[in-house]
This record gives C-alpha cells, structure tokens and sequence, in this order.
C-alpha cells in the first residue's frame, strides 16, 4: 500500500489514497491502529484517506490512532490540500475538502522553488458554543461554559464545535496541567458519552494564545487545528482576545482569525515521507487502543 505520512505542526497523519485502500471499510479501525503504532507500525496521530469527491474536489475521512472515526481534523484538511495539490489532483491553489463535517474551502501558498505547497489557509467555518452544540449529558447550564468534577481537581469550560466537539478551559500556564492524566479522564468523562477533545488555553495578551490538547482518540498531540479554533471562539466569546490570534501550540504557531462569524485558520503543512506500507496479517493479533 502506497503511503504518505505528513505532519502540520507535529501533527502527524498517514495519508493514503482511497484506491490504495480495502473495499471492506471495515479494516480501516484495524489499519489506523496497526499503521499509527510506533513499535510495529509507522507511527501516527492516525489514518487519513483521500478520495474523489461527489460535493467538492477531493474527500477525506480520519480515523484516530485508538481507531475510532473523527469528524474532521484541521491539521489534517491543511495536509489534505497539500497532498491533493502536490499531486495533482486539483490544478489551482483554491477549492474544497470535504469531511464527515462539511466541506471546507482552502487555499494553498506555493513555493516558488519547488512548485510545492508549504502553507494552507483553510476556512473552517462557523463555530457553535454551548451544550446544544455537543453531545453532552450534564447538568443544565445558562451559557457555553459547564463545570466538569474530576477525582483531585474541577474544571470551568467552554464546550465548542468546530465540525468536532471540544472543551476549551482557560488556565493560567498551560505547561503546569497535568495533560496525561486529566485530559483522558475529561474526555471519557460521564458527561460526554462520546467523548470529546480537551484543550488548555492561556492568554498571553489580546493576540496571542498558549495552548495544550489532548485529542479524543489520540492523546496527547503537538497541535489540533480545530481545537485552535475552538480555543479562539471560547476567548473571543468571553472578550479576552482580538478577531486575530497567534495560538502558540507544542509544534509551532497557527494564525487564527474571525471573519464574517468564520474562523480562518492558516499554518504549515509538511510531507515526510513517501513509502510502501506492508499490510499485516489478518490472523495476527491487531494492538490494543489507546
């Protein structure tokens, strides 16, 4: 199987082309747990693939690296754009990408060197806030932000969608939360049965943000662009930050902004390798989820 492993700010994707893929959409769980194990696989945030498109010019779907299937990935529709464009499955610098969430409008910047994207600007839409705009089954709350009671701390966040769920929860310096170990217990927290993506946000001043994430199915990531968004919408709404931010993240930054009520996200976009990737044996036993 033919294999592209791409990252966006540490990031990091196994993107394939659909035809290169099984007709029994059933192994893709198994091939993302398979491919994204470091020890016996490539090693990956997860699995993307890209195929032809009925509603825009190209299609991704995303299956984290515990195997479940996530909505969209803003990282990921960058490193789509990038993959679509270097290839030759598109033939100019904007068009669209569609997700399980929608279609997202993006636009490449092109090394003049290469002919190579080196940055994507990706429209990903408008942001809903509240417990309307996520499966959540906790208390009735009046506002965007609920309370989440863990065993040894209690957090205040702002629950966003962004095409995927988040809980945004402003802290003052991200770097002393304990990420590992509340992160996994809010997102399989009780109050949201099918989980959810957690993001710890410091404000540095009204145009920069410091962020952490643990990503539903994942864990721990270097940066996840919809949860940049997420991160913005919940400062904005609370009136801590301009329409244009710098979200400071593990990998790098991203410029988020505002326009129109749609958040812009814009940021690097990275091939690492192109390869084979051998197919495992079916009868072996498939790694445990994350």
């Amino acid at each position: 199987m033919q294999v592209t492993k791409m990252h966006a700010l540490g990031n990091n994707y196994i993107y394939v082309a659909a035809s290169e893929m099984p007709k029994e959409t059933n192994l893709w769980p198994r091939v993302a747990r398979e491919i994204s194990d470091v020890r016996r696989g490539i090693g990956s945030d997860g699995l993307i693939v890209v195929s032809p498109s009925e509603r825009a010019d190209v299609r991704m779907r995303i299956w984290n690296a515990d195997g479940s299937e996530a909505e969209t990935c803003g990282n990921g529709v960058r490193c789509v754009a990038k993959y679509a464009y270097d290839r030759g499955l598109v033939d100019r610098r904007a068009f669209t990408v569609e997700t399980a969430a929608g279609v997202v409008p993006v636009l490449v910047h092109v090394r003049p060197e290469t002919g190579t994207v080196e940055r994507v600007t990706a429209n990903m839409g408008a942001v809903r806030l509240g417990p309307s705009a996520v499966v959540y089954r906790g208390p009735v709350v009046d506002g965007p932000d609920v309370r989440v009671e863990l065993g040894d701390a209690t957090y205040s966040g702002t629950l966003v969608s962004v095409g995927n769920p988040h809980f945004v929860t402003l802290v003052a310096d991200v770097h002393s939360v304990p990420l590992a170990v509340h992160g996994p217990q809010i997102e399989r927290h009780p109050y949201f049965p099918e989980r959810i993506n957690v993001e710890f946000v410091s404000v540095r001043n009204r145009r920069e943000l410091d962020f952490r994430v643990w990503e539903r199915g994942s864990g721990i990531t270097f940066a996840c662009g919809t949860g940049a968004c997420a991160s913005v919408a919940a400062a904005l709404d609370k009136g801590l930050v301009e329409e244009r931010v710098t979200v400071h993240l593990e990998g790098g930054d991203l410029e988020i902004e505002r326009r129109s009520g749609e958040m812009w996200m814009t940021g690097e976009a990275v091939t690492v390798f192109t390869g084979e990737y051998v197919w495992p044996d079916e009868s072996a036993e498939s790694p445990p989820t994350r």
